[in-house]
């Protein structure tokens, strides 16, 4: 037992010691960039033209479809699967001469942009995307002008590709144009869009949305909520809603539409059926509607059934037939059954008398 732990330990502890150098190579390894599809060479070093080397890639002989010219390897036509360290040595020595990284990818194409203002008036933030990968490195370079002159950007902490900027003035109809270059060591790509302050200004979903039945009423439901926390002056930017509910059975939404409340009483609900509920917020004169919140559910008020009584055997009263009560036989008076049993006395005696006669 002992000796199979001490050679599982050995193992482990070779692999350990293999990743190690692998990423002490790498870190020392200059970086080439190449686009998918494309032939590369790489040199070895400053090794002269007349010069011959043998190349690895990752500790192995290449096997890709290769050509070899002295100190050069050229590789056609790279694809993703031509990722990786190559290592050349100089022959007849075998002394290693130059390390490559090779990074295979594409340029950047042109990103798609969209802006926001969630926090109006305080600001709006930008965000973007390729549609399309590059498979290497790749930065965004942002501009932001309004009025001809150029606004501070503030990248965000968490969103790689979203950034921050302040509204430098309100109510303003000067446009702002917002400019995203993609830049990698393969090429670069920009896209531009316009817009005016109130086109972009588009709340964040209400929130703590909660929906209660009323009591004592089967068709009512009682539906309040916040507005969001991310709207910084709802008093001098006031907000207004919009209310959509539906029962579990049906498709069909019912929509209300309402001022700056923050609470609403469904009365049309039907008894006893579940229903979904979510609202939506926008500013009261300018932008779009925000998402819908996260819907909620809830079921209107139902009267608790009466308890029902239950009987046993020994309380059920048997029926009687209506009629005269029977008359309690006198003292001294034969009932029928005596009556009976003397008749029948009196004939066995009679017969006995005959046969004997």
């Amino acid at each position: 037992m002992a000796n199979i732990v001490t050679s599982f330990c050995c193992v482990v502890l070779a692999a350990v010691v293999v990743v190690y150098a692998q990423r002490r190579s790498q870190q020392g390894a200059r970086i080439q960039y190449e686009r998918i599809g494309s032939d590369v060479t790489m040199q070895c070093g400053s090794l002269d033209n007349d010069a011959s080397a043998t190349w690895k890639v990752n500790g192995t002989d290449v096997k890709a479809r290769r050509r070899e010219e002295g100190p050069r390897l050229i590789l056609m036509e790279v694809n993703m699967s031509s990722n990786g360290l190559y290592s050349c040595f100089q022959n007849p020595d075998g002394q290693r001469r130059d390390q490559i990284n090779l990074r295979v990818g594409l340029p950047p194409k042109e990103p798609q942009v969209t802006c926001r203002s969630n926090t109006y008036p305080k600001g709006f933030y930008c965000s973007w995307h390729l549609q399309h990968p590059t498979y290497i490195p790749t930065d965004f370079e942002v501009d932001v002008q309004h009025n001809q002159r150029p606004l501070e950007v503030t990248r965000d902490e968490v969103h790689k590709n979203r950034c921050h900027v302040k509204f430098p003035e309100l109510f303003t109809s000067f446009p702002y144009r917002v400019n995203v270059t993609a830049v990698n060591s393969l090429g670069r790509a920009s896209s531009a869009i316009s817009f005016e302050e109130s086109s972009i200004v588009k709340p964040d979903p209400p929130e703590k949305v909660v929906a209660k039945p009323v009591a004592n009423n089967a068709r009512r439901l009682e539906v309040t909520w916040n507005s969001p926390s991310t709207w910084p002056d709802v008093e001098t930017f006031p907000l207004k809603y919009f209310l959509r509910y539906r029962p579990l059975i049906r498709d069909m939404w019912q929509h209300v539409e309402l001022s700056d409340s923050t609470s609403h009483t469904i009365t049309d609900a039907y008894a006893g059926k579940e229903y979904i509920i979510q609202l939506a917020a926008k500013d009261m004169e300018i932008g779009t509607w925000s998402d819908w919140s996260v819907a909620v559910h809830a079921t209107p008020w139902m009267e608790e059934p009466k308890p029902i009584t239950s009987t046993t055997e020994s309380d059920i009263i048997p029926e009687t037939t209506p009629g005269p009560p029977s008359a309690a036989p006198r003292v001294g008076e034969p009932t029928a059954a005596c009556s009976t049993l003397l008749w029948s006395t009196h004939l066995l005696l009679a017969c006995v008398l005959l046969s004997i006669m």
